[in-house]
């Protein structure tokens, strides 16, 4: 069976009604026929039919064994974190999403749960990492923002060896691209706000476990800690799941065309994708992907901060916000956003420079996204590069490059 018609038949028909659209059951309790006697369900914190449906459709999806349903994507990684002990080690990748890192250094570190941040794209530097207090392994791939690519199979050879656990962040991918289990993970995580959800309009976590065992000792830490998604939210993540094979393939073409178009402008320095065959581990995307996702980042020749906030405040339809993932066209300054609570010598060192601008490429049409983009660099409010183009009596942009774009706006 092909990967979109599992997407869209790994959602069931209601088996009471035969509602082909899952059931909303909101409610907080069930009544029981005796005490402890009931119809699987006894209190919603527990257990809701909704999320179990979404709980089994992304374990399907993943290739795992348990799927575990949270409030948001950082108590999807609470929840993981909770595994640990005091005195245990993690080794995380260094260009790693800035709430993580907040939730790792700030929660986290005081009980005693310390953290190494290597990067992740070469295995041989999380094997040298290694310590006899290492427990976990966390890798984003692709990661936020600089889009590193790092070799699931063999990174998970490595945790195998050293029995310790891999945990994969799929949120860029999605299971529509990539599935970290089926490559030796043990756990995957996603923000289900971004991809899955795909619209904006929700907020959610997802958890998936290879093994059963352990997929229980989260579902305990779900119902104990009770951060729980909602029925109405776990429907909304239903509903993008039966786009997303479609959405995803779109976000892609779009992002291609974006990821190219910047890859050739005077005005930018360094552009972040994984389907530019430039791109560090163009070929281990390649391979272990069946996509290459719909972020694209990238940093200006002026690398100043100030020339970043001039850019992303200069767009018409891609709209300055955090988030990414949904139908309209996005972008951020990870350092003033997304990433702001890293230290900048550490989020420097990962890459993500004071110019970086991160691109979620929506659906709209990529020649009207380029136009866009287009605009904003010849946009009289926007400053890169006129030192040095005065001296040549140009004004803005880059002689007929801009020019000729600039016309057609």
């Amino acid at each position: 069976m092909s990967n979109a018609t599992e997407l869209i038949h790994g959602i069931p028909v209601d088996a009471q009604t035969g509602a082909i659209s899952v059931p909303i059951y909101q409610t907080s309790t069930f009544v029981q026929e005796a005490p402890g006697v009931n119809k699987g369900y006894d209190y919603a914190r527990s257990g809701n039919p909704t999320r179990a449906a979404l709980e089994d459709i992304i374990a399907k999806l993943e290739k795992g064994s348990t799927g575990i349903a949270f409030a948001s994507g950082l108590a999807a990684i609470d929840a993981v974190l909770k595994l640990l002990k005091s005195g245990d080690e993690i080794i995380a990748v260094d260009d790693i999403y800035g709430g993580a890192f907040r939730l790792f250094t700030h929660i986290y570190e005081k009980f005693g749960i310390t953290v190494q941040y290597v990067d992740s794209t070469n295995a041989d530097n999380i094997f040298n990492a290694f310590t006899p207090k290492t427990r976990l392994i966390w890798i984003e791939t692709p990661t936020n923002p600089t889009l590193k690519i790092s070799d699931i199979a063999a990174i998970a050879k490595i945790a195998k060896a050293q029995k310790c656990w891999l945990c994969v962040d799929n949120t860029f991918a999605s299971p529509a691209l990539q599935q970290p289990l089926a490559l030796g993970a043990d756990i995957v995580v996603h923000s289900a706000t971004k991809y899955l959800g795909g619209h904006s309009d929700l907020i959610a976590g997802l958890v998936v476990t290879k093994d059963a065992e352990l997929g229980a000792k989260i579902k305990f830490i779900q119902n104990a800690s009770g951060a729980i998604l909602a029925p109405f939210d776990s429907w909304l993540v239903i509903r993008g799941i039966e786009t997303l094979h479609l959405r995803v393939k779109q976000h892609c073409a779009n992002a291609q065309a974006v990821a190219e178009y910047l890859e050739n402008h005077p005005l930018v320095d360094k552009v972040f994708y994984p389907g530019l065959p430039t791109h560090h581990n163009h070929a281990i995307a390649k391979q272990q992907a069946k996509g290459f996702g719909g972020i694209v980042s990238f940093t200006l020749k002026n690398d100043t901060e100030a020339a970043a906030v001039k850019f992303v405040t200069n767009t018409k339809l891609f709209k300055l916000a955090e988030s990414l993932g949904g139908v309209k066209s996005l972008l951020c300054h990870p350092a003033n956003m997304t990433h702001k609570s890293i230290p900048a010598e550490k989020r420097r060192a990962a890459g993500v420079t004071d110019s970086l601008i991160r691109l979620s490429v929506g659906l709209e049409d990529a020649e009207d996204l380029i136009e866009d983009l287009e605009q904003a660099f010849v946009n009289k409010e926007f400053a890169i590069g006129n030192r040095n183009n005065e001296e040549n009596g140009e004004t803005y942009g880059y002689g007929a490059h801009a020019q000729v774009l600039a016309a057609k706006l």
